[in-house]
Formats: C-alpha cells, sequence, structure tokens
C-alpha cells in the first residue's frame, strides 16, 4: 500500500498513513482558538503532539473557518515564525499553514519543511514561485475563496467530478510555475465551499482522488460535517467541536485504509493509533493475498501475527 499511498521528495517515508498534528496560534481557530496563542505554549503543544505520535507538526497563525476575516501579514508573522523556528530546532518535522508567500518563505528559512496554503497557491501570486525556489513540498487544497464567503461557493453538480478537475488545475498551475511534481501532495478542503454531504461524497471516493497521481492529505478533524453525522435527526444540535474526536479517528482509519498519504487532526493519539491498525490490516491483507498466491488457503495465518500466535481470549 505504501505504493499506493505515494512518497512526498523532501520528506521521511513512513511506510503508513502519516498524522500531521494541528498547532493554531490563533486566538479564534474554530475549536481551540486562543488555547495555544502564545509561543511558549504553542511550542509545548506541538512537541506534546509529537510525543503522542504525530508525525509531523502544521503550524498557522490565520483561522480558516467560516466567515473569519483575514489577518495582517506583520501579525502572521509574529504568530508563526517563532514557533515554527523553536520546533524545528527540536527536530520535529514542520510544516508551514498559510496562504502568504511572505510567512511561507520566512517559515522555510526558519526550518519549516513543508507549505500547506488552503488556497492552492491562489490567495498570492506569489506563493508559488516562493516554494519552487525553495524546492519544498507544497499542498494543493481544493479552494474556491476566501473563509469569509466560502459557504456561498458551496454549489457542485458532481462534487467529486469537480473537485478533481479543479485540483488538477491547480496542480498544472504549479508545475507550470516550477514546482517539482514529485513535491506535490493534494487536499479535496473539506468544509471548504462544501457542506456536510459533500464532505461524506469526497471521504467514500478517495480512489478518484488518488487517481491524480499525488499523496493525498485528508483534514477532517473535528469538522462541520463530523458534527451533523453525530448530532443525528434532522435540526438536531451537533455536538461541540472538541467532542468529535473519536468521529475524527472513525476517519482517519477510514481514509488511511483508502491510502491516504496523511491525516491533518487536533487530537493526535486516537488518529496515530487508528493509522497504526489500518497499517497492520493491510500487512494481513497482504500476507493473506500472497499466501494465496503461493498456493495455500490464506486462512491458516489467522491467528498468527508476527510469528506468535493471537490471543482469542474474550473475545466475545
Amino acid at each position: 500500500m505504501s505504493t499506493l499511498r505515494g512518497r512526498v521528495a523532501g520528506l521521511p517515508d513512513w511506510d503508513r498513513c502519516a498524522v500531521m498534528g494541528v498547532v493554531n496560534v490563533t486566538p479564534d481557530s474554530f475549536s481551540d482558538g486562543g488555547l495555544w496563542f502564545d509561543t511558549e505554549l504553542a511550542v509545548k503543544h506541538g512537541l506534546d503532539l509529537v510525543a503522542q505520535g504525530a508525525d509531523m507538526v502544521d503550524v498557522g497563525g490565520e483561522s480558516t473557518r467560516p466567515g473569519a476575516a483575514r489577518v495582517d501579514e506583520g501579525e502572521e508573522l509574529r504568530r508563526v515564525v517563532p514557533v515554527v523556528r523553536e520546533l524545528a530546532a527540536a527536530g520535529v518535522v514542520v510544516s508551514v499553514d498559510t496562504m502568504r508567500a511572505s510567512v511561507a518563505e520566512e517559515a522555510v528559512e526558519a526550518g519549516a519543511c513543508l507549505v500547506n496554503d488552503v488556497s492552492g497557491g491562489a490567495a498570492d501570486p506569489d506563493m508559488v514561485p516562493v516554494v519552487a525556489s525553495h524546492h519544498v513540498p507544497f499542498v494543493v487544497m481544493h479552494w474556491r475563496g476566501q473563509s469569509i464567503d466560502m459557504n456561498n461557493r458551496a454549489i457542485y453538480a458532481d462534487v467529486v467530478g469537480e473537485v478533481v478537475d479543479e485540483l488538477a488545475q491547480s496542480m498544472e498551475r504549479a508545475v507550470a510555475g516550477g514546482v517539482d511534481p514529485d513535491r506535490i501532495v493534494i487536499d479535496p478542503g473539506l468544509g471548504f465551499a462544501k457542506d456536510a454531504g459533500h464532505d461524506l461524497a469526497l471521504v467514500a471516493h478517495l480512489p478518484r482522488l488518488r487517481a491524480l497521481g499525488r499523496p493525498l492529505l485528508v483534514a477532517a478533524s473535528r469538522k462541520r460535517f463530523l458534527g451533523r453525522v453525530l448530532a443525528g435527526g434532522e435540526g438536531a444540535a451537533p455536538p461541540p467541536a472538541r467532542e468529535r474526536d473519536a468521529a475524527t479517528a472513525a476517519v482517519s482509519a477510514i481514509v488511511a485504509r483508502e491510502g491516504a498519504w496523511a491525516v491533518r487532526v487536533h487530537e493526535v493519539r486516537a488518529s496515530a493509533d487508528a493509522v497504526r491498525v489500518a497499517r497492520a490490516v493491510e500487512n494481513a491483507a497482504d500476507t493473506a493475498e500472497a499466501a494465496g498466491a503461493a498456493g495455500g488457503t490464506g486462512a491458516s495465518g489467522a491467528g498468527v501475527t508476527n510469528g506468535t500466535t493471537a490471543d482469542t481470549t474474550g473475545t466475545k
């Protein structure tokens, strides 16, 4: 499955779905705004996420929740760059979450090794040239406009087909601007100009997204569509964002099994466990397939893992 999942030039190969932990250095992010709005607290949180199983940490200084207004460039730099510098100095694989080329450039110079731009380079014409000149991996997300009015753009005849087509166009623009295609990651942009039905359709059709030929980042963590699912009946109130972590881990397991390259999550531990279980299932499937190809029944090894007999007590 690692071939199916793909590799990103310039980043480690984790041989399973990676986990990207979120550090929002903001006062107004939709689920944890204000909790890490201090350099020291943000750095500590990033290190805690790594200790809990994050493979990389995504540092952002501007909320992109629906309806959010932009922060000015100087404030975003003040929030982001010191946190990136300290985490990178501690050996953390750091991504910078920004739509501004100036912030991306200073963050990369401070040690970030991935640029995660929710606009896919569309918000700032200097972003693609900066990414290309620094030879860093680049997340190209599906995006239809700024957060302030993006819900008005959630109009699709075929959400999966349109997202695939629009992502392909964004990738082509990035490559034409000098970004190495082997350094591009794609993201379907769950929650960005999409309603709950759109998000669920995209999760259900990851193979069509993977057909674009690049590793896939899925950022479902605590988002509105999970709240709608958990609310149940029509008109019922969704649970608060911070009560959607179990649902987030469920999505992490699903998309990891479907070949996602990474998941971006606020609460790391459950998703770190989920992707490791998904990888173990992949390994078991590969072993059974190999045994079948060699002429075995494929069932005789069902109770054996890593050369040891599985514990069958307490199975009811």
